[in-house]
């Protein structure tokens, strides 16, 4: 079992934080306001940290160094990015997601490599595909016969700025198309991966975790 960071104890974060421990994950839940955390109630077996999410103390308390994942969802659209980015660039957290009301600023950050989730197309399960790998595995859409399955797929982030045929060769799949900026695109086997892409491909049900183990792990021996 891995664990969790979750910056904000509002809905989202209440949400997240439930759903992780349901799972039998360790999490973390970080508020600046004491009184947030009764939205989680008895049942919640994780730590509850109050603090800024960005505050390096608040951060240690939580447990940032052992954590697989770390999600912003407070309501300040600034602080989120801050906490992400003092996540993932002081304590290389490797899968981080911050919520972003401004789509214009969501934009901005994606372009720096911080994956982003606006809040007009918000809700719990886009965010654990962020930040849990294998529950995006578990597809979008699957074909009549029930081999094929189109599904989003995580990536380490070194595959960022090698090509999408380079994935496809590595891992076996198709990759059907992009979500870059929040706008989808089809891709072309010379198109070159950059920080933010959402990547979704279409493979055999019977490969999922093989891509998986491929793709989280850096690119070995790729060339152009």
């Amino acid at each position: 079992m891995a664990h969790f960071v979750i910056m904000g104890c509002g809905r989202v974060g209440v949400a997240l934080a439930h759903t992780l421990d349901g799972a039998g994950h360790s999490v973390a839940v970080i508020d600046q306001d004491p009184e947030a955390f009764r939205r989680l109630g008895q049942e919640f077996s994780g730590s509850k940290v109050i603090g800024l999410g960005f505050d390096r103390d608040t951060l240690v308390e939580a447990k940032i160094e052992e954590a697989y994942a770390f999600a912003a969802v407070s309501s300040g659209d600034n602080s989120n990015i801050l906490a992400t980015r003092v996540a993932r660039e002081s304590y290389h957290v490797p899968h981080v997601v911050a919520r972003i009301y401004d789509p214009g600023r969501a934009e901005i950050y994606q372009r720096l490599g911080i994956p982003t989730v606006a809040a007009v197309r918000w809700s719990t399960d886009q965010v654990l595909r962020r930040i849990l790998p294998d529950y995006s595995m578990r597809g979008d859409y699957r074909e009549p016969s029930g081999r094929l399955m189109l599904t989003e797929v995580a990536l380490h982030r070194d595959w960022y700025g090698h090509l999408v045929k380079e994935v496809e060769e590595a891992a076996g799949v198709r990759v059907a198309y992009l979500t870059r900026f929040g706008e989808g695109t089809i891709p072309q086997s010379r198109t070159r991966l950059q920080g933010g892409d959402l990547v979704h491909v279409m493979m055999n049900l019977d490969q999922s975790k093989d891509v998986e183990k491929i793709l989280a792990n850096a690119p070995v021996a790729v060339s152009d």
